[in-house]
């Protein structure tokens, strides 16, 4: 795994216990540009743990299994390339009590994208970069991977690209991820579709 060091504004909460990371998030704590939002809204943020990855093809992958308070907590794998560009995939609480794989691209503004709902319990999650793009999967065993989004973040993400980790808790007053399982390999699947 690569070098991790804390990003973002305090009061969120980490620890590492052997190859498991359990991150706290604070109360209110969000990564998200409102596409409605108005002009000079301050942007939300969440204390996060990135590192550089090097350069070329990757697989950054982990299982996260995320202990729901309110709607839209989770646990999240990050993609990070500045204040406004950026990207995650997240096993989040959706307003209907279901956990659910959701996906974000940040590119000035957010998406927002819901997946599909999980049975509950522990989610496999990851991110691969193929050249000059990204792809997010998840998986129920870690083995067969559904493919969520294939993107980019731009040109103007080059040489600025941190991976990593994140909780959210945006309407609640803080949530607990736990990830393990964590892998990162200097490789992509040769075929982003077919569930390697």
């Amino acid at each position: 795994m690569i070098a991790l060091t804390e990003e973002g504004p305090p009061g969120g909460s980490w620890s590492i216990d052997g190859g498991t990371l359990t991150m706290t998030a604070a109360p209110r704590s969000d990564l998200f540009a409102d596409p409605a939002g108005r002009e000079g809204e301050q942007l939300p943020d969440a204390a996060r743990l990135v590192g550089v990855p090097p350069e070329g093809d990757f697989t950054f992958a982990a299982r996260v299994e995320v202990g729901f308070r309110s709607s839209y907590d989770a646990g999240v794998l990050l993609l990070h390339a500045g204040e406004r560009l950026w990207a995650k995939v997240c096993l989040e609480y959706s307003p209907q009590a279901r956990p659910t794989a959701v996906t974000m691209v940040t590119r000035g503004t957010s998406d927002d994208a819901n997946a599909h709902e999980t049975a509950g319990g522990r989610l496999w999650l990851r991110i691969t970069r193929t050249g000059g793009a990204f792809a997010f999967h998840s998986s129920a065993d870690g083995r067969w991977w559904r493919l969520l989004r294939y993107f980019t973040l731009g040109p103007e993400a080059a040489g600025r690209v941190r991976i990593g980790f994140m909780a959210q808790s945006p309407l609640g007053e803080g949530c607990t991820a736990v990830f393990d399982r964590i892998s990162f390999l200097r490789e992509a699947p040769k075929d982003l579709r077919d569930g390697s």
